[in-house]
């Protein structure tokens, strides 16, 4: 099976203050520690949503078909200094099964 995750989240102000060359900095270890070991499981895209929504100021849209993967990518995320200094707040996430009644049908229906 095929899953969907939307992970929202918002930016703290501390972040906001950094300046941008440090930002970008955070961002390269970010991909590189928290992104990088699951490339190979897991699909991750980020997409700025502060314009479009309140509650949450982006989020990522991950997609695989390993839970295990993902759930260690969570663990990385949180244990990660984003988490740890209080730049980033995730708000909730949203998983579901690509055409999961597809995959019923063939098994089951």
């Amino acid at each position: 099976m095929r899953y969907g995750i939307i992970i929202r989240y918002e930016f703290s102000p501390s972040w906001l203050q950094l300046d941008r060359a440090e930002r970008n900095a955070h961002e390269e270890v970010f991909q590189r520690e928290i992104v990088a070991p699951f490339s190979d499981k897991l699909s991750i895209r980020h997409f700025d949503a502060e314009a479009f929504a309140t509650g949450f100021s982006d989020f990522f849209l991950v997609t695989t078909e390993d839970l295990r993967a993902y759930y260690y990518f969570i663990e990385k995320l949180r244990d990660s200094s984003f988490i740890a200094n209080g730049w980033a707040r995730i708000h909730d996430i949203t998983i579901g099964i690509e055409d999961g009644y597809k995959e019923y049908e063939r098994d089951l229906g």
